[in-house]
């Protein structure tokens, strides 16, 4: 089995930075939330889009966004699109800047057999999708701009926060060239004494949800014998962005004892496109799961996953379909020696591609200007500094709970400078 990546580094360290973030005044801002209509439940990962640009946002697991549109861009219309919703779409200047409340309806998922037929071999759809990656998703080299956010947390309390802009040059799907990433700007707020003696890093980075992006990067999971090793099912159908999608939900034969995967893939039903996926590692064997991730840690300590999942989505614009947004969970348990209870870890990484543009000029990066696959972004990051450069980016909102812990950090730092300056 392929693992997707390498998660984590174990380490003892202490460092604590945060500053104000401001903003400029290149563009507009707009705050909201997005809605179930009816419920009023919070929409978490709905995508927040101006229409015929390819200026993006996704909500926050508040259902929270913040949208920055340059102050030339006018008379455009915004698209809220949902997974099971029906999309939405509303003109920018009837939007405020704070306080938006934009509801989604429930799409009706129960379609008739007259609309849609169910595919009588889910096994060979997929190997359909796979085999047209080269025909429906982006056949030119692009350079993305994307927001990446990574986060840790023991138990209930973030203890680590980092995130970055980076850019992507992205390869065509059809091409064996991995793409490649250019660190732009990092920024962290860390308080590791709260992880006692035990820090937790997660090494890789953004490439960690870049590689979740399964068209570009099916070996990960599917690719040459691996499709073998699964069971595919149709299990319906529901509507993302008022197109027709078929869900095949997918999990390791019984006679694989190595972990594999199961989840669902949703599938464009007229094109045979993958517009999104859901999943996680079937945790079938503690001691090869922990060896998936665990790249050093202290020798009295054990470590196993207890979930580890994964998503990715992907847009349309003129016929071709790109790498939009991915995210992954994973938890932990770290049992010391000698310690009567586990202590509890959770990990999750997301990164939202929020402009991208062709690369007409065909432009590399240097070797030296190449982010490291190797990279611990905890380390890299300098901080919470630099206002005027995160102020006109779009990133995802913070949860409440990160900007609580955030806010609690910055008031012990001032307490520290204050108690630092009184001292003679």
């Amino acid at each position: 089995m392929k693992k997707i990546f390498t998660l984590i580094l174990f380490a003892v360290c202490c460092t604590t930075t945060f500053s104000v973030v401001a903003q400029n005044g290149q563009f507009r801002e707009y705050n909201g939330e997005v809605l179930e209509e009816g419920s009023n439940k919070s929409l978490a990962l709905a995508t927040i889009s101006i229409e015929n640009t390819n200026i993006s946002t996704i909500t926050n697991t508040d259902g929270e966004f913040s949208l920055k549109v340059p102050l030339t861009t006018k008379n455009a219309q915004v698209i809220i699109a949902f997974l099971g919703y029906e999309t939405k779409s509303i003109p920018l200047t009837t939007l405020n800047q704070k306080n938006n409340k934009i509801h989604l309806k429930v799409a009706v998922t129960a379609l008739e057999p007259v609309n849609i037929n169910a595919p009588k071999d889910a096994e060979k759809l997929v190997r359909e999708v796979l085999s047209k990656k080269g025909e429906h998703y982006l056949d030119a080299p692009s350079i993305m701009t994307a927001f990446y956010r990574e986060t840790i947390k023991k138990r209930r309390r973030n203890v680590s926060l980092s995130e970055a802009v980076v850019n992507i040059y992205k390869s065509p799907y059809a091409s064996d060239k991995n793409d490649a990433m250019r660190l732009y700007k990092a920024r962290k707020s860390t308080d590791y004494n709260k992880l006692d003696t035990v820090a937790l890093k997660l090494q890789g980075g953004p490439f960690n949800t870049l590689y979740v992006d399964l068209m570009k990067y099916p070996e990960y999971i599917f690719a040459g014998g691996l499709v073998d090793e699964y069971r595919f099912k149709y299990e319906g159908s529901t509507l993302i962005d008022d197109r027709q999608i078929y869900v095949i939900a997918f999990n390791q034969l019984e006679s694989i004892a190595d972990p594999l995967y199961k989840g669902k893939l949703y599938i464009d039903v007229e094109n045979k496109t993958l517009a999104s996926a859901v999943y996680q590692l079937n945790i079938t064997d503690r001691e090869k799961a922990s060896r998936l991730f665990v790249r050093r840690k202290p020798a009295q300590v054990d470590v196993w996953p207890t979930e580890v999942a994964y998503r990715v989505d992907y847009r349309e614009k003129n016929g071709k379909w790109y790498y939009g947004y991915s995210n992954i969970l994973m938890e932990f348990k770290v049992n010391w020696e000698g310690k009567l209870f586990n202590s509890l870890y959770s990990m999750a990484a997301e990164m939202a591609v929020t402009d991208w543009k062709q690369n007409t000029e065909q432009q590399n990066l240097k070797n030296k200007e190449k982010l490291k696959r190797s990279i611990i972004l905890a380390d890299e990051a300098i901080g919470f500094s630099d206002p005027d450069f995160w102020g006109e980016y779009n990133i995802i909102e913070p949860e409440k709970s990160i900007e609580s812990a955030i806010k609690k950090i910055q008031r012990q730092i001032k307490r520290a400078n204050k108690n630092g300056a009184a001292k003679p």
